[in-house]
Order: C-alpha cells, then sequence, then structure tokens
C-alpha cells in the first residue's frame, strides 16, 4: 500500500507522529485481507471479529512531510485464533526501512471471547 504523508501526519518538525505509524500499519492489512476477498462484511456474517492482541514495533528512520511510503504486511503465521503479521513501512524512492513490526491478531467472537478463526476465512488466507 502506497500513501503520502500530509502535513497531518506530523509534528511541528515535519517527522510523522510516532502514533500515526499504527495506522498506517492497521491500512495494510485491511488491505491484504481485503486482497485475500475478505473484509468486514464476511466478519459480521459470521459474527467474528479481530482485534490486535499484541504490537511489537521498531522505529529505524523518520518519515516525513511529502515522503510517499510503502506499508506491506505479510501474514507469517495462523494458529487457531491467532494471525501474525511482519511488516514494513520503507520510503518508497530509495527503498529505506522506516518502520518494522510484528503484529499478532486474536480472532473474537460477537461477545469479545477468543474463538476459532472460521474456516471459510482461514481458507481464504492460506
Amino acid at each position: 500500500m502506497e500513501k503520502q504523508i500530509y502535513y497531518h501526519d506530523t509534528d511541528a518538525g515535519g517527522v510523522v507522529y510516532y502514533g500515526r505509524y499504527l495506522n498506517y500499519l492497521e491500512e495494510a492489512r485491511t488491505e491484504f485481507l481485503q486482497q485475500k476477498g475478505l473484509d468486514l462484511d464476511l466478519f459480521r456474517k459470521n459474527k467474528f471479529l479481530y482485534a490486535v492482541r499484541s504490537c511489537n514495533i521498531s522505529y529505524e528512520s523518520p518519515a516525513r512531510y511529502g515522503d510517499i511510503i510503502v506499508c506491506d504486511a505479510k501474514l507469517v503465521k495462523m494458529t487457531v485464533a491467532r494471525l501474525v503479521f511482519d511488516q514494513e513501512i520503507r520510503e518508497k524512492k530509495t527503498g529505506r526501512l522506516m518502520v518494522k513490526a510484528e503484529v499478532t491478531l486474536v480472532s473474537l467472537n460477537e461477545d469479545f471471547k477468543t474463538t476459532p478463526i472460521p474456516e471459510d476465512i482461514k481458507s481464504l488466507l492460506v
């Protein structure tokens, strides 16, 4: 996923505010799932939700106003109730690594209890 950095993404020094990267990572995971044919309607139909269980993020180099970044999400592990993604954010022009993260999502039912990932959803992810 490509994204241009706008003024509202930055602090007074023109550097992306650290919390904004979490939004970019979320958008990249959402696009990954959509490319696999998964969207919120399918999750709602299955009475299935996913939530971030953990996020280990390393800030390597700052993005700045005007940069175009590329956000990537790779599913590296799937358990009965969890999805683990390796993610990176790089500057498009140079490939410079800005952020790397490991994000774990947990599968929840409508009562927000951990539940196995439905088989029809699993089948789209493999």
